[in-house]
């Protein structure tokens, strides 16, 4: 998959080393054929996800075009996410990691 890294950032305050996924092919990979994720990924542009064939759960955040959190969930493996209205990207984490770092709807 290619990749650039980048951080994750809210309140000026870093939560995460991230990766972006770039191009049709790594925004279809996604984290398909990881064991975990030490961090985030951020898929844009983006309004759902799936977890079918993931290893591990997952926490997933759409973000709209400003990078404002319009909802945040928690995915465990071989689910269908619904499409999230005004949704710009998703942000991608291990599950649990979205309440480590305090991220929350209207974060932006």
């Amino acid at each position: 998959m290619s990749t650039d890294e980048c951080w994750l950032v809210t309140d000026g305050h870093v939560l995460a080393g991230a990766e972006r996924a770039h191009g049709r092919r790594g925004r279809a990979k996604g984290l398909l054929g990881r064991d975990g994720l030490e961090g985030a990924l951020v898929i844009e542009p983006c309004r759902w996800v799936h977890t079918f064939g993931m290893r591990f759960a997952i926490d997933v955040a759409y973000l709209d075009a400003a990078g404002t959190v319009l909802k945040t969930t928690q995915m465990r493996p071989h689910r269908l996410g619904a499409p999230v209205r005004h949704a710009h990207s998703v942000v991608e984490a291990e599950a649990g990691a979205f309440h480590r770092w305090g991220l929350k709807v209207g974060d932006v």
